[in-house]
């Protein structure tokens, strides 16, 4: 059986919820610290599979933020998804990214989610600061 994930991103500049990626879980439950480490090694691994210049992600990359705001085109980053996952764990503890499952805000990595095999459940991010490093 497959479960689905559809993960939101939204910030306090762009409130409106916008679709970032779906995740397909095999387990009935997740915690809130697996979902994040799946997500970022998604978003990690599709952009070093395709090496495109701009990475769109839950953590921009060190030195990326540099290269966005450059005059000359960024270059492609290879990105390491152990460190974007310490950096958006570390967010979430010190309450730069909040998460939200409905209209519930999730207070614990260790917190577990129950998914849903007849609709996928969404999952807003909702960074609060920009995110960057790893």
């Amino acid at each position: 059986m497959r479960y689905a994930v559809q993960i939101l991103d939204e910030t306090t500049t762009h409130p409106h919820p916008t679709p970032a990626l779906t995740l397909d879980f095999t387990e009935e439950t997740v915690t809130i610290r697996e979902l994040i480490r799946r997500r970022v090694y998604q978003e990690c691994t599709d952009h070093n599979a395709t090496q495109t210049q701009r990475f769109r992600g839950l953590v921009i990359p060190e030195g990326m933020e540099r290269d966005l705001n450059s005059p000359t085109p960024p270059r492609p980053h290879r990105v390491h998804w152990e460190q974007q996952y310490a950096r958006a764990t570390e967010a979430f503890t010190r309450s730069g990214l909040l998460i939200l499952i409905g209209d519930r805000q999730v207070e614990s990595l260790n917190e577990t989610v129950t998914l849903r095999l007849d609709e996928p459940l969404d999952v807003t991010f909702l960074k609060l600061t920009p995110l960057v490093g790893g």
